[in-house]
């Protein structure tokens, strides 16, 4: 059974390749939200996509060294090959880890609830995750996000809505320039609670919007 692997810190980064921009061009690439598994060794193996491909990932060196038999959430650039056989492989090129932790109730958080500004970049719903690209204005010092679960409201009609704050700490960050930070909100330990055309609320405290909310459809 794969274990799951959560990222509490903003920018924790994995280059498995890195190069100047000057000096390469990737070729035809994609680039997403993934989930990579990892084998009984350590080694990055298999990218599986939000929309159910699959890829084997092909040999290289840098994919050593992580929790066996794990699943990482990152934003990985990749090339998928033609192949004949039964498995279709994809070239890693690189893999940046996002946040991408279990929400948790207020109570789990002993130090209190921070919801310092940021702003949404990109917000979606793929797979079994709503992923979020935001906007944080920081310096040097490192910053936590975090999920919130704020429970379920059950209405009338049977329905559900599930509502989620983001947490962010800043630390006490000098706000001198914007930093992109990567998340992805696990839907998937809600799959026994939530049902087709439940609601999800997604609570954001923003720079632009004050606090505002997201909504998505399960």
């Amino acid at each position: 059974m794969k274990i799951r692997v959560h990222i509490l810190l903003l920018l924790c980064i994995l280059l498995i390749s890195s190069c100047k921009k000057d000096e390469y061009v990737y070729p035809s690439v994609l680039t997403e939200f993934v989930d990579i598994e990892t084998d009984n060794s350590g080694k990055l193996s298999y990218i599986n996509c939000d929309n159910g491909d699959k890829y084997l990932i092909n040999e290289r060196s840098g994919l050593e060294g992580f929790k066996s038999d794990s699943i990482y959430r990152a934003l990985s650039i990749f090339e998928p090959s033609e192949n004949s056989n039964e498995n279709t492989t994809a070239t890693l090129y690189s893999c940046q880890f996002v946040v991408s932790v279990i929400p948790s109730t207020e109570d789990k958080f002993p130090k209190g609830i921070k919801t310092d500004p940021l702003d949404i970049d990109r917000i979606w719903y793929s797979g079994n995750y709503i992923n979020l690209v935001l906007d944080i204005m920081a310096k040097d010092k490192p910053h936590a996000l975090n999920f919130i679960d704020n429970g379920i409201t059950n209405n009338s009609d049977g329905s559900k809505i599930l509502n989620i704050t983001i947490y962010h700490d800043q630390n006490n960050d000098y706000e001198a320039y914007t930093k992109k930070a990567y998340a992805s909100i696990p839907l998937w330990p809600y799959k026994e609670t939530l049902t087709k055309g439940d609601k999800i609320i997604i609570h954001i405290n923003t720079y632009k919007e004050g606090n505002t909310t997201r909504e998505f459809y399960y």
